[in-house]
């Protein structure tokens, strides 16, 4: 069973957690999340995610209802004493307002949760033979950047590739590569590591900002551009990276391989260097 909760400045049982379903969140959908791992207890580059938070509150016009030395003590409330790897899923919705009207309604206090879930370990058959993926038409809205509650063409697109047994889908749009429906990408292209940049057409994520870091202090040579469709499926290797699933490697794509058909010796350096990192978080 789940442990305690957060929910509007109480920490209580999940089973007691409740909101009114006049929530903006609930009826519209009209709000933002975080991801935010934690390894022995301590917060995965909080800064950034509540950075990444602030961004997505100020884009959709929602005030940010706490400081940061406020959230940091709200979210290490939920990490304390675990020594599992666990992820925080924190939401922020406007609010409960009198009635459902798509204007934005005056006087309401956002809704906060946040609550805890177990990070599983990887499959060691999962590394050691890395995922499938399909690709799939991008059906998503324009501003991706944001990390709204709304994903419901997330959704559909995740569970087509569930149908297809593939992990994820990669998504394409005006004959570029994007992003997987829940994750960053990156591809090996004659030995140079390529990932889109930012913009507002996908999302800016934490463990792809550590990927670029990462390459840069320790010699590996990447750049952000745009990945052509075509660039895909030509690719040595494609990654994908999120903070719960970490950096997954693709080794076939709509079942086709992808290189050798095994993860390759790029991902095994670079799986190397995040472990490291993870372990001296710890």
């Amino acid at each position: 069973m789940m442990g305690q909760v957060y929910l509007n400045g109480n920490f209580l049982p999940i089973e007691q957690a409740q909101i009114s379903v006049l929530d903006r969140g609930f009826l519209l959908g009209d709000g933002v999340y975080e991801v935010i791992p934690a390894f022995g207890g301590k917060l995965f580059r909080l800064t950034q995610h509540l950075q990444r938070l602030d961004n997505s509150l100020s884009a959709v016009r929602i005030p940010n209802p706490h400081t940061l030395t406020e959230w940091q003590e709200i979210l290490q409330q939920l990490v304390f004493d675990q020594d599992d790897d666990i992820s925080i899923y924190l939401q922020v919705t406007r609010g409960v307002a009198p009635k459902r009207d798509h204007a934005f309604p005056e006087k309401v206090i956002p809704t906060v949760f946040a609550m805890s879930n177990t990070i599983p370990a990887p499959d060691p058959a999962t590394l050691e033979q890395g995922v499938s993926a399909i690709t799939l038409d991008d059906i998503r809205w324009k501003r991706c950047d944001i990390k709204a509650i709304t994903l419901l063409a997330n959704v559909i697109l995740r569970q087509e590739a569930h149908d297809h047994d593939a992990a994820e889908a990669i998504l394409i749009r005006d004959g570029n590569a994007m992003e997987g429906a829940a994750s960053n990408l990156f591809i090996v292209s004659a030995d140079t590591i390529y990932t889109p940049p930012k913009g507002p057409q996908l999302l800016p994520g934490i463990t792809r900002d550590l990927v670029l870091e990462l390459s840069h202090r320790h010699g590996m040579v990447i750049e952000e551009r745009n990945i052509s469709e075509q660039s895909l499926h030509c690719a040595q290797e494609i990654w994908l990276t999120s903070s719960t699933k970490e950096i997954l490697p693709v080794t076939q794509l709509n079942n086709n391989p992808v290189g050798h058909g095994t993860p390759g010796k790029h991902w095994q350096q670079m799986i190397r260097l995040y472990r490291d990192y993870k372990k001296g978080l710890r």
